[in-house]
């Protein structure tokens, strides 16, 4: 044994080096790769999730990607209790100050909750660019003609949008005498572009809160959704939610639940202008990380649906990635994006980033507890929900694979010119 405070001194002065180090300019770095990508600074750190937790990976992630313009409606669930286990917080901000703006809402409101924040901050950007132009000559014309033309698709081109807006503020500042000047100088920083993100569990998504969602995606507004699926409701026990797989055991299903889990995909898919993708980053990381920026590019509604084992699903969790694996390989969880641009282009907007189901579904079912527990409580069940998910996996895939073979529009129109 030995006296704490001359450790804790030592390894308080290790720490303050440690937050010292310079990180990486964001504008320089390549994130549309994996190793680019992992420079960038997380603003999401030190959650206090379960060990081995599936959802803290993708917010890190998103945090990493856009971190410093993020605006976040959490729904109530284990993202929530992570997220806000006060008087800490994992959600953070960088040298310059600037993170996630977070707040947390019930199950059956959250959509609209985040609906409300992309509506409001629209308003602002809009009643901003108005001001802008009402005050051009006083500001001077050059200023202002850059801020409203201003592109801000890349790190770069918001970096320099900041730069602008820094001297707008500069510049409002120097004219105390004119009201409108002082009313722009509060709506200012919203001439910087925000990423909305409206994200929760499977329970919000799947259940309670799905027809907010559904209204959400039917509004076409630029919101970026992200479903952390675990299948059950995590934090309030582990009871069924309608995205529990068909044959697994939780509370409200103690002999397995008899039907398929619910495709929430193909119904957003329905709407046709929503950016889709399935995603599972133990599986294949680069798909997962080209589904966030092509979603937050996207200029209107998305759906990012995120594979995340839980230590509900009766597994040891060091074995995360594995579990992942075996889901995708075994068709469980099919990876692909939906994309409306590529429609737009004449091509099909559907493309599978998984192959075929390569392994039978009980190599992945049988390394879980909660299936496997069915073969020892009611193994004439257990056997008939794994012929069924047997079933359900390539009938599942066969769908998908028809859909992404489709020809797009501009395959049709060669198609008729070659015939003429």
């Amino acid at each position: 044994m030995q006296p704490i405070e001359p450790i804790r001194a030592q390894e308080q002065a290790n720490w303050r080096f440690f937050e010292a180090l310079p990180e990486y300019d964001r504008s320089a770095i390549k994130q549309t790769t994996i190793k680019g990508a992992m420079l960038l600074q997380p603003l999401f750190e030190f959650s206090g999730a379960c060990v081995g937790c599936g959802e803290t990976p993708y917010l890190k992630l998103a945090t990493q990607l856009f971190g410093d313009r993020m605006v976040v409606a959490n729904a109530t669930g284990c993202s929530s209790i992570y997220g806000a286990n006060l008087p800490t917080t994992p959600w953070t901000v960088n040298a310059e100050g600037r993170g996630p703006a977070w707040n947390n809402s019930l199950f059956e409101d959250n959509a609209e909750f985040g609906l409300g924040m992309r509506i409001a901050i629209d308003q602002q950007t809009a009643y901003a660019q108005e001001l802008l132009l009402e005050l051009r000559e006083s500001i001077g014309a050059e200023l202002v003609d850059a801020l409203l033309a201003a592109e801000q698709n890349t790190e770069q081109e918001i970096a320099e949008q900041r730069v602008r807006v820094v001297q707008l503020k500069e510049r409002l500042a120097a004219m105390p005498e004119q009201a409108r000047a002082q009313e722009l100088l509060t709506v200012a920083e919203q001439l910087v572009v925000r990423s909305v993100w409206i994200i929760g569990g499977d329970g919000w998504a799947y259940d309670i809160g799905y027809g907010g969602l559904d209204h959400v995606l039917a509004s076409g507004r630029n919101v970026n959704i992200l479903v952390l699926d675990t299948e059950v409701y995590s934090n309030t026990g582990g009871q069924t939610s309608k995205a529990t797989p068909r044959g697994a055991v939780a509370k409200f299903s103690y002999a397995g639940k008899p039907t398929a889990k619910k495709d929430l995909a193909m119904l957003a898919m329905g709407y046709e202008n929503v950016y889709v993708a399935k995603v599972a980053y133990g599986a294949k990381d680069t798909q997962t990380l080209r589904a966030f920026i092509d979603a937050a590019a996207h200029d209107g509604p998305s759906l990012i649906i995120a594979y995340s084992p839980c230590i509900a699903h009766g597994v040891d969790l060091t074995h995360n990635h594995r579990q992942q694996n075996l889901a995708v390989k075994s068709g469980h969880w099919p990876l692909f994006r939906y994309e409306p641009s590529r429609a737009e282009k004449g091509l099909n907007p559907l493309r599978l980033d998984s192959a075929a189901p390569s392994i039978d579904y009980t190599e992945f079912s049988s390394t879980e507890t909660r299936f496997s527990m069915l073969n020892r409580t009611y193994p004439e069940a257990a056997k008939l929900y794994q012929e069924q998910a047997q079933d359900d996996v390539i009938a599942r895939f066969a769908h998908y694979q028809s859909l992404a073979d489709l020809p797009g529009a501009a395959d049709l129109e060669k198609k008729e010119s070659s015939d003429d």
